[in-house]
């Protein structure tokens, strides 16, 4: 007989947090503090795991495209 193993069902991504622009501009820059400060202990040889550069980068292109897409919606609203 088979085992049929149950797996945590993901939430949808329209389930995500919705924020105001305001508060994606802090996360973005939160992020690219980060960023600079993972690089800079990548020189020093701090920094134990290097994909954290590559992760961050992606959150931080992340947050970029929806911030502008949240400018594109309100320009349509307008007109």
């Amino acid at each position: 007989m088979a085992i049929i193993k149950k797996t945590a069902k993901k939430q949808p991504k329209d389930a995500v947090e919705i924020k105001s622009i305001d508060q994606l501009k802090k996360d973005l820059l939160a992020k690219q503090n980060d960023l600079i400060e993972s690089k800079r202990g990548h020189k020093l040889g701090e920094l134990t795991n290097p994909r954290v550069i590559t992760i961050t980068r992606k959150e931080i292109a992340r947050l970029h495209t929806v911030i502008r897409a949240i400018e594109i919606a309100k320009q349509k609203e307008n007109k």
